[in-house]
């Protein structure tokens, strides 16, 4: 963890005064929207091979728990990361 802490601190750009936000604010945006894009992956899917049939797989603890916490959590980490001043 104090590896990647380091990394993180060492990430800058000749250009960060002048700019709004920095090289760090989008890594950390960067973060924010592969969790975003992980918590859509992991809420797609659940059809039936047949409409005929019902599937109640689409109610599984993943779709319906665990998704929409990632894609919240996303979203309100790049909100912290849009505003967070280095």
């Amino acid at each position: 963890m104090g590896k990647l802490k380091d990394r993180f601190s060492k990430i800058t750009d000749g250009n960060d005064g002048k700019m709004a936000l920095s090289m760090r604010n989008y890594v950390l945006l960067l973060i924010g929207f592969v969790v975003i894009v992980i918590g859509f992956v992991l809420m797609a899917g659940g059809g039936s091979p047949s409409p005929d049939e019902f599937d109640y797989s689409m109610f599984s603890w993943r779709r319906i728990t665990l998704a929409p916490i990632l894609v919240i959590g996303g979203f309100a980490f790049e909100i912290y990361a849009s505003l967070k001043r280095f």
